[in-house]
Formats: C-alpha cells, sequence, structure tokens
C-alpha cells in the first residue's frame, strides 16, 4: 500500500508528475524458525520515486532499501505500481 508524501510537484491539467516520498506498508513473512523470535508481518517503510498521473489514473515507480541482515547485502529494490489517484 502506498501513499503520496512530501514532494515537488508539476500540474497541467490533466496530467500530474510527482517526484516524492512514498510511505508504505510492506507485508513480508519472515522465514526465520519457529524457535526464533520473528520480525511483524506488516511493517512502515519510507522510499522515493516517480508518481504520474492522467485525470484519476496514476503510475508510480518507487524505490525502497531493504537493510543487510546476516544472510544477505542491503540493497535498493525498484518497483513499479497502477492505481487511482483520489
Amino acid at each position: 500500500m502506498n501513499c503520496v508524501g512530501p514532494g515537488v510537484k508539476f500540474s497541467k491539467k490533466p496530467f500530474v508528475l510527482i517526484a516524492g516520498m512514498l510511505p508504505s506498508l510492506r507485508i513480508k513473512e519472515d522465514p526465520a524458525p519457529d524457535t526464533s523470535p520473528q520480525n511483524s508481518v506488516v511493517t512502515p517503510t519510507l522510499g522515493f520515486g516517480l508518481t504520474a498521473a492522467y485525470k484519476h489514473l496514476a503510475f508510480q515507480v518507487p524505490f525502497y532499501y531493504n537493510a543487510k541482515t546476516a544472510v544477505a547485502d542491503g540493497k535498493w529494490n525498484p518497483g513499479i505500481g497502477l492505481g487511482y489517484k483520489f
């Protein structure tokens, strides 16, 4: 789930282009063994990216950072999204 946070907006009706922060809720199952403590299934995260909208149809290209863990290096992950603009 994404919402557009603070950013820079360019608007020329009916088009809108926003470059800004994207607060999100990440839903991820923790593959840790049942005997060890597990992370929450839903975690908040903050990314950045571009959002383009035409009338009420929105297209996003977000980038999120996954922190380093004991088994994986930290890295930036791009994504894409299609949505409805209220």
